[in-house]
């Protein structure tokens, strides 16, 4: 009989591993807390085209301007927080070296402006910020707030914007040339800053995520208790609080127009688990039934979509925003949770 050589039995049985495919040029980034990974999801398909490890309890995404890198904060809650931020490689599709946030710890919040990556640091009362170019932290600022959660910024990082869930508050960071001050001898300049607490309610309240409308002029905060807090950022004061009935709140969104308002609960409200508002009346529009609770809340840019993690359902959810429907899943690994639209330049 004739014998098969070796190398072609080899060949026959051994398994063909999949290969990745490219990294479109916009991409959904997902964050999986149950296989601890970060995917990238092409919006046109709805697929995962790669997937990369997140590090150690994995919690929020950010990529760079130029969607060629993404940070990933390591949260360590319940374990005194850890002190890292995982770093990825969106076109080579693999993991970088590790950041070492040093004396910071918690990081949870993360933004990216102006060339460089702010984050909150929970233990810290505090936020920092990371330049990838000096690859250190170079900067640090205390809240002087019980836990400093999520972080939005200005597009040139002159105006910083906090969540504290612990304190029932938002702190407004605000450069002094931001505010256009004149310097003096105890205000020199950039490196100085103004920053304002507004209380926004109890405690107990425990308000958590937070959005920013596109001007910038509004912020909203919603508690998991059901209500919504409004702040007039240019006052920096609390203008309104709703009594909007979304129990277990958890992420707040504007859309890319700043007419609607998305709120994600963790709770298996009836009626939908996302709920829209009309900015503007402040009135609820609709409720969206999209499992059996959201969190994590990213728009697409172009404002036909949102797309909102299903944490105890394993998918993220597809928001239709024209007819504030559920149109579609996506399995992006267990437990998904932070969200963050990539685009490369």
């Amino acid at each position: 009989m004739k014998r098969v050589p070796f190398v072609l039995t080899l060949l026959a049985v051994a398994p063909v591993l999949a290969q990745n495919a490219p990294t479109p040029r916009e991409a959904l980034l997902v964050i999986s807390k149950g296989d601890l990974t970060l995917s990238i999801v092409d919006p046109a398909t709805l697929k995962v085209v790669a997937r990369m490890p997140s590090g150690d309890d994995p919690h929020e995404v950010i990529p760079d301007a130029q969607g060629r890198t993404a940070w990933i904060t390591n949260y360590g809650t319940g374990r005194g927080g850890y002190n890292t931020l995982t770093v990825a490689d969106l076109v080579n599709q693999k993991q970088l070296p590790t950041v070492d946030l040093g004396p910071l710890h918690g990081p949870h919040g993360i933004w990216f402006a102006a060339g460089k990556v702010y984050f909150t640091a929970e233990v810290n009362k505090a936020i920092g910020r990371y330049d990838p170019a000096a690859k250190k932290v170079e900067w640090v600022m205390g809240t002087g707030q019980n836990i400093t959660h999520m972080i939005k910024t200005t597009e040139d990082a002159g105006r910083i914007f906090t969540s504290n869930i612990l304190s029932g508050s938002v702190t407004i960071m605000e450069s002094f040339t931001q505010e256009g001050m004149r310097a003096t001898r105890f205000s020199p300049g950039a490196n100085d800053w103004r920053v304002t607490t507004v209380s926004i309610g109890d405690p107990s309240e425990e308000y958590e995520g937070f959005d920013v409308s596109p001007d910038f002029k509004e912020l909203w905060a919603a508690s998991p208790r059901g209500n919504v807090a409004i702040v007039d950022t240019v006052n920096k004061k609390l203008v309104a609080t709703l009594r909007a009935n979304v129990v277990g709140a958890n992420r707040v969104r504007f859309t890319p127009d700043g007419k609607l308002v998305l709120i994600s609960s963790m709770a298996n409200n009836t009626g939908g688990n996302v709920v829209a508002f009309d900015a503007a009346t402040r009135k609820e529009v609709k409720r969206i039934a999209a499992g059996t609770g959201a969190g994590g809340i990213v728009m697409q840019p172009d404002g036909s979509r949102a797309y909102v993690s299903c944490s105890r359902d394993n998918y993220v959810a597809v928001i239709d925003l024209k007819t504030l429907t559920m149109t579609g899943k996506i399995d992006a690994g267990p437990r998904p949770d932070g969200l963050a639209w990539m685009v490369r330049r």
